[in-house]
């Protein structure tokens, strides 16, 4: 086996900054939408399960952001596969969302 890989989660979670939500137009980690990362590593492959839930429940942009994360994190280099879970509890409120997301948000 060639250079020896390894994925963390903090890899994982600067990968998800570039999924961004196309109504709020800022990216997933900020708005607190990634509610759990966890990376296993099997014979050397890494499976990484991400678990995430919507601003709401009919979220219409839900299965488009799911795909958009599976895809991202697929991208890491050592990523064998990547599953997407969606968690409705505890639902998501916009306390969990960063203080820079609530600025460009206006929210105070």
């Amino acid at each position: 086996m060639g250079k020896y890989m390894f994925v963390k989660e903090e890899s994982v979670y600067v990968a998800l900054h570039q999924v961004i939500d196309p109504e709020l137009f800022i990216n997933i980690v900020d708005l607190g939408l990634i509610y759990e990362v966890n990376v296993r590593e099997i014979n050397g492959q890494f499976h990484v399960v991400v678990k995430m839930t919507m601003t709401s429940p009919a979220c219409p942009a839900g299965p488009e952001l799911m795909q958009a994360v599976k895809d991202v994190v697929q991208e890491i280099d050592g990523v064998e596969d990547a599953d997407v879970e969606l968690v409705m509890s505890p639902p998501w409120t916009p306390d969990r969302m960063t203080e820079e997301a609530r600025d460009e948000l206006g929210m105070y």
